[in-house]
């Protein structure tokens, strides 16, 4: 369900805090946008992960291998 019209817009730019520009939501530019972007392909932004230890036992996967 979207958003009434009188709440858009209203969060502001996760990169530099201006409010939001309908045309590049959330972002306030395409300036933002592209420094968003370039934090997510250098890794900045990463989930981090937690190895079990079954991962530890589990045989290496063989890649390239016909079956």
């Amino acid at each position: 369900m979207p958003e009434p019209a009188d709440r858009r817009g209203t969060r502001p730019c996760p990169i530099c805090g201006q409010p939001a520009a309908e045309k590049t939501r959330p972002f306030c530019s395409k300036r933002c946008a592209d420094i968003d972007l370039n934090r997510w392909l250098s890794g900045v932004y990463a989930v981090p992960a937690v190895e079990s230890e079954d991962d530890e036992d589990a045989p290496p996967e063989r890649s390239g291998e016909a079956g």
